[in-house]
C-alpha cells in the first residue's frame, strides 16, 4: 500500500479530513496566537479576522516581549577587566563599578560610561624653545599616559588629553629654560625627561586630572636648520676641546705617578742608608767597646796586634816590601815589582822564541836528498 492511499491511518500529514496536502502556514501562525493569548489571560479564538476587543491581544503580546528585552538590555552591564563603569543617575555621579556583570537602573534614569583604564596614550610634541644661555633647540618629546581615577578624569577637567598636552609643553620649557645648549644636546636628555616626568606628574596632581604619567622619552635635540652648520663647527670644537683636556689629563696623570714612584724610590733608599749607617755605627761602637776591655786586659798585645792589622791593611795592596832590622839604621828595600815585570818579559820571550812543529812533507823530504833542489852543481 503506498504512502498515498485514501485511509487515513496512512497519511504522512495526519490531516482527518481528507486532505493531502500540508497544513496551512496561516493555520500554524493562528494556533501560535491563540496560545501567547492564553498564556497572557486572552481568549482564544478561531477567527483570525475578528475585530473585538479579543482579536487585537496579539500586537500587545509582542510589544511587551520587546519591551522586556530591551529593558533587560538596560538593566544589565557587563565590565570587563580592563575597564571600570561610571554611573551617572540623572547625570551626576554615582559610583564606580568593578569588572563584572551588574544591575543598574534603565535609562533615563542612570546611565553606565566605560572607560579603559589599562590603555596607554601616547602624544608627541615638538617645539623651538630657548635655552638657559639664549640658544634656540628644536625639541621632541614623547609622553605616555594612562587613566588612574575614573572620576577625576570624567569630571575634574573638561578635557584631559589638551590638558596632558599643555602641561607636558610647559613642563619641557620650563626645564630648558633652565639649562644650557651644551646640556640639552649632549648628557641631560636622560636627566631632562626623568625631570620633565615628576614635574609633569605633579601638576596633573595638582589639577586632579586623574592621569597617571608612565614615561616621557626625549629626542635628541637639535639646533634650526638656519644654523645648523655653525652649529655643528661649535660641536666639533667643543669636542676637541674635550679630547685635549683628556690628553692632558692623562700626561698630568703618568708624571705625576712617575714622580710618586721617583720620590717613594729615593724615600725608601734614604731609610735603607740610614738604617744601615746607624747599624754600622753601632757595629763599631760595639767593636770599640770590645777592645777597650781587651786593651784593659793586655795593653801591649793589644797595642800591638792593632799596629799588625792597620798596617795590613794599608800595605795590602802595595807591590813593595819593607824589612826592618832591629839594631840597624838602614832599611832592606826589596823591588818586587820590577821582580814580576822581568819575570813577565821573560814568559812573553820564551813564547815568541818557541816555533810550532811542522810535519816533514814529500817534497821538503825530496828537496833534501836531491842536490839540484838544494842548488847544488
Amino acid at each position: 500500500m503506498s504512502w498515498n492511499d485514501s485511509n487515513g491511518d496512512n497519511d504522512p500529514w495526519k490531516n482527518k479530513g481528507g486532505n493531502q496536502g500540508p497544513p496551512d502556514l496561516d493555520e500554524v501562525v493562528r494556533r501560535m496566537q491563540q496560545k501567547l493569548n492564553s498564556f497572557f489571560g486572552g481568549k482564544g479564538t478561531s477567527d483570525t479576522n475578528k475585530t473585538g476587543p479579543e482579536g487585537k491581544g496579539g500586537p500587545f503580546v509582542l510589544i511587551g516581549i520587546l519591551l522586556l528585552g530591551l529593558l533587560s538590555w538596560e538593566m544589565l552591564y557587563r565590565i570587563d577587566p580592563a575597564e571600570r563603569g561610571v554611573v551617572m543617575r540623572f547625570g551626576k555621579f554615582v559610583s564606580v563599578l568593578q569588572p563584572g556583570p551588574h544591575i543598574r537602573f534603565p535609562r533615563p534614569i542612570e546611565q553606565v560610561v566605560k572607560v579603559n583604564v589599562e590603555r596607554i596614550q601616547t602624544l608627541t610634541s615638538d617645539s623651538a624653545m630657548l635655552t638657559g644661555d639664549e640658544n634656540i633647540v628644536d625639541v621632541e618629546v614623547a609622553i605616555q599616559y594612562r587613566i588612574k581615577d575614573v572620576e577625576k578624569y570624567l569630571f575634574a577637567i573638561a578635557d584631559p588629553d589638551v590638558s596632558v598636552r599643555r602641561v607636558t609643553e610647559s613642563a619641557i620649557r620650563d626645564i630648558i629654560g633652565g639649562s644650557t645648549l651644551s646640556f640639552v644636546i649632549t648628557e641631560g636628555r636622560a636627566e631632562i625627561a626623568t625631570g620633565a616626568q615628576t614635574l609633569i606628574q605633579e601638576i596633573l596632581d595638582t589639577y586632579s586630572s586623574g592621569v597617571e604619567v608612565t614615561s616621557v622619552n626625549m629626542q635628541p635635540a637639535k639646533p634650526p636648520e638656519q644654523v645648523k652648520a655653525s652649529f655643528d663647527d661649535a660641536i666639533k670644537a667643543r669636542e676637541d676641546e674635550q679630547r685635549k683636556i683628556n690628553e692632558a689629563e692623562a700626561y698630568r696623570n703618568e708624571v705625576v705617578e712617575r714622580s710618586a714612584g721617583e720620590a717613594a724610590r729615593i724615600r725608601l733608599d734614604a731609610e735603607g742608608y740610614q738604617k744601615s749607617v746607624i747599624s754600622q755605627a753601632k757595629g763599631e761602637a760595639s767593636r770599640f767597646s770590645q777592645l777597650y776591655e781587651e786593651y784593659e786586659k793586655a795593653p801591649i798585645v793589644t797595642r800591638n796586634r792593632l799596629y799588625l792589622e792597620a798596617m795590613e791593611q794599608v800595605m795590602s795592596d802595595a807591590s813593595k816590601i819593607v824589612i826592618d832590622n832591629d839594631g840597624s839604621s838602614s832599611l832592606m828595600y826589596l823591588p818586587l815589582d820590577k821582580l814580576l815585570e822581568k819575570s813577565r818579559d821573560v814568559k812573553q820571550g820564551l813564547n815568541q822564541d818557541v816555533v810550532p812543529y811542522k810535519p816533514a812533507t814529500e817534497d821538503s823530504t825530496r828537496d833534501r836528498r836531491d842536490p839540484r833542489a838544494r842548488g847544488v852543481r
